[in-house]
C-alpha cells in the first residue's frame, strides 16, 4: 500500500496498478468483467449513489489487463473509493455514502 496526500488527507492506495487505471476525475472506481452478475448488481448500486450524491465514477474491466486479472479476479466486483479499496463482491449502498462522505 502506498500512502498519498489528497487536499487535507491521506488516502492509501492500493498500489500504481490501480492508480494507472484510475479516472483523475471519478472518486469511484469499479473493477469488474463482462458477464458478472455481482458486477451488474455492483453497477447498480454504484451508478445510483454516485448520481444521488453528485459523484463521477468510474469503471475498468479486469479482462482488459492481465495484473488486474491477476490481482483481483477472485474478488470482482471490487470497488475503490479516492483510490483505496472500499469493498469487493458486494457494494452496500449506506457503507458508500459514508465512504464518500468521509464517514467511514
Amino acid at each position: 500500500m502506498v500512502a498519498k496526500r489528497n487536499g487535507g488527507h491521506w488516502l492509501r492506495t492500493v498500489d500504481s496498478v490501480t492508480d494507472s487505471i484510475q479516472d483523475p476525475d471519478a472518486r469511484v472506481l469499479l473493477l469488474g468483467r463482462p458477464g458478472c452478475h455481482l458486477c451488474d448488481d455492483a453497477r447498480a448500486v454504484v451508478a445510483a449513489v454516485c448520481a444521488e450524491m453528485g459523484v463521477r465514477w468510474a469503471e475498468r474491466s479486469i479482462d482488459d489487463d492481465p495484473e488486474l486479472r491477476r490481482r483481483y479476479g477472485e474478488q470482482i466486483p471490487v470497488t475503490f473509493v479516492d483510490g483505496a479499496q472500499h469493498d469487493f463482491w458486494r457494494v452496500d449502498a449506506d457503507r458508500l455514502r459514508r465512504a464518500l462522505t468521509g464517514g467511514l
